[in-house]
């Protein structure tokens, strides 16, 4: 395990080389360690920005050679998210290193956490959460798949279906309650009356009896964020949740 002294020198020794590249006009560090939040458990996270004409293949291949030849890197996967690429590195001792590219146009704080080092920024552009109505809407769409999952005796599909009602269920929540609403990242601030319906919505075990049982608590759970978030919508999918989730529960108590 790394330890926070050495995610520093790390840090530090890849804003060097930064500073002395070129092709890079600005960086800046991004997610916990922008805002002093860091715990043992936080990765790096650094964003620069390319000059006019650079092309981003040959930056990248540099880079990566550098992480792998100096400081060991193990493996690494692309984000694309726009006009952003995301690299991301796993270095010895399990640390993650970010390493997002962008053209200097692009250049700008995405959230709030943000802190330049060097450079110059554009204006934020900050995105709104995830859309109320989309969360439901794929929320009955896991609700539909996990039914037919069950019916068609696939356990672990089902599983993962009713994992994902349950996981737009919680977003809802987390909106409602203006918390973080991507990757779960809220999940934990919410009140424990709101998580705690949740928690009998597990999966104990791969079974039709059981999946039907969650699937029951889940629905019900999801039923009442809708309702929460939109009243008249979610009166308008209630009864059609409701059946869908006791023709479930009549699968499991035939099979």
């Amino acid at each position: 395990m790394f330890t926070p002294e050495q995610r520093i020198l790390i840090r530090s020794k890849i804003l060097e080389r930064a500073s002395r590249d070129p092709r890079i006009t600005s960086a800046a560090i991004t997610g916990s360690g922008s805002s002093d939040s860091e715990d043992q458990w936080s990765d790096i996270d650094l964003a620069f920005a390319l000059a006019d004409g650079v092309e981003l293949r040959t930056a990248l291949s540099d880079w990566t050679a550098y992480m792998y030849e100096d400081l060991s890197a193990i493996h690494h996967l692309d984000v694309p998210s726009g006009a952003w690429l995301y690299r991301v590195f796993l270095l010895p001792g399990t640390l993650q290193v970010d390493l997002a590219f962008v053209p200097a146009t692009e250049f700008r704080p995405l959230a709030s956490t943000f802190k330049l080092v060097f450079g110059t920024a554009n204006e934020p552009m900050h995105f709104p959460p995830p859309s109320v109505e989309g969360l439901i809407g794929l929320g009955w769409l896991y609700a539909l798949h996990a039914r037919s999952c069950i019916a068609r005796a696939r356990l672990w599909q089902a599983e993962y279906m009713v994992n994902g009602l349950r996981n737009q269920a919680l977003a809802l929540a987390c909106i409602s309650h203006d918390l973080p609403a991507v990757h779960g990242r809220g999940i934990d601030q919410l009140p424990e009356e709101v998580t705690a319906k949740f928690e009998n919505g597990l999966v104990q075990r791969l079974d039709t009896a059981e999946l039907a049982r969650a699937f029951r608590v889940v629905v019900d759970g999801f039923i009442a964020e809708v309702r929460r978030a939109d009243e008249g919508l979610g009166q308008r999918l209630q009864d059609t949740l409701v059946s869908l989730s006791e023709s479930v529960g009549r699968m499991a108590r035939k099979g």
